[in-house]
């Protein structure tokens, strides 16, 4: 799957948006990619996870036990490259502001473990993922997204695999360009800001 086909299954199910909108990270931006409706049809996210899957098994050297991602975005996506890889699926949830597993997951025996997210921004969410992955006792073998926002310079602490790279531009609150003053900023994310 080429990065433009990518970018078309998001333009097909209505998530590649244009507005203005404020990113979890408190940057604001024109674009944003709803990943909740590119992964709400099965057949389309088994399409998607399939290719990330074939991604993550030509970069990861080694066997890989199993897939551990940040809920919400990372859950859907998660889970499906599991299946596409037959390893279990697991998800970090935050507790205090800090990932955790919970709900009697384990990574015992220090398992070869792959961190999945949904879209990578800054490459914050991921980091924190990896840590808490490793504070469980995962060994982190490599990362898989949709989407690197970021267009490769996010740095999350080991491969990332994804399957496009964009730079859509984003803007400090005190820098917002003139043609998005005006326009109401619609937060279309799951998490809350710092």
């Amino acid at each position: 799957m080429t990065p433009e086909q990518v970018l078309q299954e998001f333009r097909d199910a209505g998530a590649l948006l244009d507005g203005h909108f404020l990113l979890s990270s408190g940057l604001h931006s024109r674009n944003y990619l709803q990943c909740a409706r590119v992964l709400m049809q099965p057949e389309r996210a088994a399409r998607l996870a399939s290719a990330l899957a074939d991604k993550l098994r030509a970069s990861v050297d080694g066997e890989i036990d199993c897939v551990v991602a940040p809920a919400m975005g990372g859950l859907i996506i998660g889970h499906e490259v599991a299946r596409q890889l037959n390893v279990d699926s697991m998800f970090l949830e935050r507790v205090d502001g800090e990932f955790a597993l919970r709900r009697g997951f384990e990574l015992v025996g220090n398992p070869r473990t792959v961190m999945i997210e949904d879209i990578v921004t800054t490459g914050l969410s991921s980091r924190e993922a990896i840590k808490a992955i490793e504070a469980h006792g995962g060994n982190v073998v490599g990362a898989g997204c949709l989407i690197d926002r970021s267009a490769g310079a996010a740095t999350i602490g080991t491969g990332l695999e994804s399957l496009a790279q964009v730079s859509f531009e984003t803007f400090d609150a005190d820098s917002i360009p003139d043609d998005l003053r005006d326009i109401p900023a619609i937060k279309p994310g799951s998490r809350g800001l710092k």
